[in-house]
């Protein structure tokens, strides 16, 4: 008798083969049959009209933090995702002296936008070393299971010391002392080594990440000693200011590695083409026999704005600086003041020094309006706030600051950073059907006051398989194999990602007609308070993790079998 039986819904069973009405059966946490199954089951559940899938595997998280203090993994959890990887872009805890556990914080808090009072009061610190950290994560149930990288600051900061995080070039003893603990920590679980290239990568006191511009040689010891454990994968981020050194590094690194390789993909407005150039070299390199690819993202890139974020277009003026501290309902009502809101209008006229805050600050050309229970990521021009002021004749800066107020102050801005240069979704369209991507970025557990992409899943599924109007969705066979299997197997994990006997039982029943990515909230919810953006989502009936019911109708059941994922060798 099997333990779980679905039976009469439409299989899309994560391989890309075409989908089919038929059932599935779970014994022991595992799939052991699909198809027309006769035999009983102690739990027996009609999927008619439901889609049946497997769980989502997320391979570009920031929940090092999150993993200490909440075993329900929200939102991701929310999405379907049953596996997460986190120790992404260079950044974690682990290893940590416990002198240098307060910089660590920082260069989180920075990079990852996730504020120090909270992963002050949220990491328990259990560990020194990586494997011990490993340890920890093991120990503690959760909705569902996680996978770690080693973090190269990481690494730096624990070998070299402030030698390390003032980014000193280092000796071949710190190299060799660097390579030899990636090397203990991938033998011990981790799912590989991550690092960051950056410009834009800073702590919380605004110094660059300790691996910004590292030597080559720093980098390809420890991609060797990676591949010496048959194990493992690398990823990493780069601005690809200089093309061919930047690719250069990232190709030797696989090359000496012997192991798969993923960087992450963007396009800038500045320079809309250089991505593709970057792809042109993967296609080069993949021909030479090198496995690399991309990690790219589902829709733009892109920040929420408003008075409950951590941005917006008049954050820096130096007339709402004054009043930046003053709980929501108070800044409103000092912010409706005629004279402040003609103060504040004045002073945004002169930009930033940085052109990236010029930018966040000034292009409103770029800044969208939400409005309703969901969330428009591919917006018309006309619907910016510059669209509406030409159309209202009034100046941008007027219409961002009165809809900033609507709402009790909670109004929030859409602001495609990235992948948006030509106010439409083709070029992710592109990113996404390059067989030479995976699918990542959504930044999960990061970012808490101005991204909220964890509900990437659900918007990859519901507007490229079901509502983009322009003629050209994408298979949803295609995009269920693209956030399962495909990632799966992109990070080294092999036993999970289909629905096929022998697989983990990892299962999302799903309303289709009716799944969507509800519109972004804040919430106050993290340790000490602190603040975070999240999605909730409709249309997921049931998650099972290792077979059993871990979410219901978006509410979990309590369940916790979620565990460590940890690396091993591909079956030959």
């Amino acid at each position: 008798m099997h333990d779980l039986l679905i039976r009469g819904g439409t299989v899309v069973d994560g391989t890309g083969a075409a989908s089919f009405t038929g059932d599935v059966a779970v014994k022991d946490g595992k799939v052991v049959e699909v198809g027309k199954i006769t035999a009983a089951a102690t739990r027996t559940i009609d999927a008619s009209g439901l889609m049946v899938a497997p769980g989502w595997v997320d391979i570009h998280t920031h929940y090092d933090g999150q993993a200490s203090w909440d075993p329900y993994m929200t939102p991701s959890s929310w999405h379907g995702v049953t596996t997460a990887v986190m120790g992404n872009c260079g950044v974690g805890f682990a290893p940590a002296k416990p002198s240098q556990r307060e910089w660590m914080i920082e260069l989180m808090e920075g990079v990852e936008d996730i504020p120090g009072a909270v992963l002050n009061e949220g990491v328990k610190w259990e560990w020194e070393s990586f494997p011990q950290y490993l340890d920890a994560v093991d120990k503690t149930p959760r909705i569902m299971d996680l996978g770690a990288q080693i973090p190269h600051a990481a690494v730096r900061v624990f070998v070299m010391g402030e030698r390390g995080a003032r980014r000193e070039e280092a000796t071949p003893d710190d190299i060799a002392k660097m390579a030899a603990v990636v090397k203990e920590s991938i033998t011990a679980g981790a799912l590989g080594f991550s690092t960051s290239r950056t410009f834009v990568h800073r702590t919380s006191r605004g110094e660059q990440t300790p691996t910004f511009g590292v030597a080559e040689h720093e980098l390809t010891s420890i991609a060797k000693a990676v591949g010496e454990t048959g194990k493992g994968v690398l990823q990493m981020i780069s601005d690809f200011d200089d093309i061919d050194s930047e690719f250069h590094i990232l190709a030797e690194s696989a090359r000496i590695s012997g192991r798969p390789l993923s960087f992450t993909l963007l396009q800038r407005d500045a320079m809309p083409e250089k991505w593709r150039a970057v792809m042109q070299r993967v296609a080069a390199a993949r021909g030479q026999g090198l496995d690399i690819k991309a990690q790219v993202a589902c829709r733009p890139i892109g920040m929420v704005h408003g008075l409950e974020c951590s941005m917006q277009p008049f954050f820096l003026t130096p007339g709402y600086v004054e009043i930046a501290a003053l709980p929501l309902a108070e800044r409103v009502a000092r912010l409706r003041d005629p004279a402040l809101r003609a103060r504040i209008i004045k002073e945004s006229a002169t930009p930033p020094d940085n052109w990236r805050l010029a930018s966040i600050t000034r292009d409103f050309h770029k800044l969208y309006p939400l409005s309703g229970d969901q969330a428009n990521y591919e917006p018309r021009a006309e619907d910016s706030v510059a669209g509406i002021a030409k159309s209202t004749g009034r100046t941008p800066e007027e219409v961002a600051y009165d809809l900033m107020l609507e709402d009790g102050g909670k109004k929030k801005f859409y602001f495609p950073l990235y992948n948006y240069t030509d106010n439409n979704l083709d070029v992710v369209r592109e990113m996404l059907s390059n067989p030479a991507t995976l699918l990542g970025l959504g930044d999960a557990g990061a970012h808490c006051g101005y991204i909220c992409d964890a509900s990437y899943p659900t918007y990859l599924l519901s507007h490229w398989g079901r509502d983009r109007s322009r003629g050209d969705k994408l298979p949803v066979e295609f995009l269920v194999h693209a956030q399962t299997l495909r990632n799966a197997r992109g990070v080294g994990i092999m036993d999970r990602g289909s629905l096929t006997p022998g697989m983990k039982a990892d299962i999302n029943l799903i309303d289709f007609a009716h799944l969507r990515a509800n519109a972004p909230q804040m919430k106050y919810d993290l340790p000490a308070g602190g603040r975070r953006l999240v999605q909730t989502a409709n249309g997921y009936e049931a998650t099972f993790v290792s077979g059993e019911l871990v979410m219901e109708k978006g509410k979990a059941t309590g369940a916790l079998p979620g565990r460590l994922v940890r690396s091993s060798v591909a079956p030959h």
